[in-house]
């Protein structure tokens, strides 16, 4: 398992207080909206600011290039790991 993966499991779930979760619970590849994780926009803004703190990302709120990105979590994974090496 990617350990980047896992980490972000374990953010959303501290971060959105899903407690009744856990990181095996999310499929990677999953939508975190509608059908998948079921988050909202109030969830994204949350997720949005976790990941801001957690590794000083810049994320635009309305920009389609965010909303690719929040996409799943493996689609955060790739951009955390992006931004990482910037």
């Amino acid at each position: 398992m990617d350990p980047l993966i896992d980490e972000i499991k374990h953010l959303i779930i501290e971060s959105l207080n899903l407690e009744d979760m856990a990181p095996s619970d999310i499929d990677p590849d999953a939508p975190l909206f509608g059908s998948g994780l079921g988050l909202d926009s109030i969830d994204a803004l949350e997720l949005g600011v976790a990941l801001q703190k957690r590794y000083g990302l810049s994320l635009a709120a309305e920009s389609d290039e965010t909303r690719r990105h929040f996409a799943s979590v493996s689609t955060l994974a790739a951009f955390v790991a992006t931004a990482r090496t910037r």
